[in-house]
């Protein structure tokens, strides 16, 4: 995507395509050549402009920036930068997405957890599911939530809001 005729014509295109190559560095664990891209992305993405654009790359902002982002940090090992990233999607994205408000919300938590701080990473976890607007949620979102209690219950902490949490999360996960 990244060397289409679009990404060379229009640099948000050009971003998406470094932030996706990105990303797929990251989890093949090639950590410089996922900075590099990374950066691309950024540096391309800062040189866009308003300008008309087919209605399905609307998604594609700054909040979504950020969140790919964390994910590229999340995959290289450096979960506090990933939670920075998350934080601000958060602060960023508007408020009528709220699928993507949750599933970013569970990341939050999940990047928490990998930092060992197990309550806040609970409390945040409780918002996400909190937002979802059916019981069973979106697949996404619960299965990063799962993923969060797995770590959780992994970590061994017998702190009571760790187990309320465990406890509570095994019912809709």
């Amino acid at each position: 995507m990244k060397r289409s005729s679009i990404a060379r014509r229009d640099p948000l295109y050009a971003s998406l395509g470094h932030l996706r190559n990105a990303n797929g560095l990251a989890r093949l664990r090639r950590r410089s050549e996922a900075l590099r891209a990374l950066n691309d992305a950024e540096r391309a993405f800062a040189r866009t402009t308003d300008q008309q654009r087919p209605e399905w790359i609307g998604f594609y902002d700054n909040s979504e920036v950020d969140a790919l982002s964390s994910f590229i940090w999340s995959a290289l090992g450096d979960h506090r930068r990933a939670e920075y990233c998350l934080h601000r999607t958060l602060a960023a994205i508007p408020d009528g997405l709220v699928r993507n408000r949750a599933l970013y919300t569970a990341h939050l938590s999940l990047a928490q957890a990998r930092q060992a701080e197990l309550e806040l990473a609970c409390a945040t976890g409780r918002r996400a599911h909190a937002m979802l607007p059916s019981p069973s949620g979106s697949r996404r979102t619960v299965n990063t939530l799962a993923a969060t209690r797995r770590m959780l219950v992994a970590s061994g902490s017998r702190a009571p809001e760790v187990i309320d949490w465990s406890e509570e999360s095994a019912q809709w996960i």
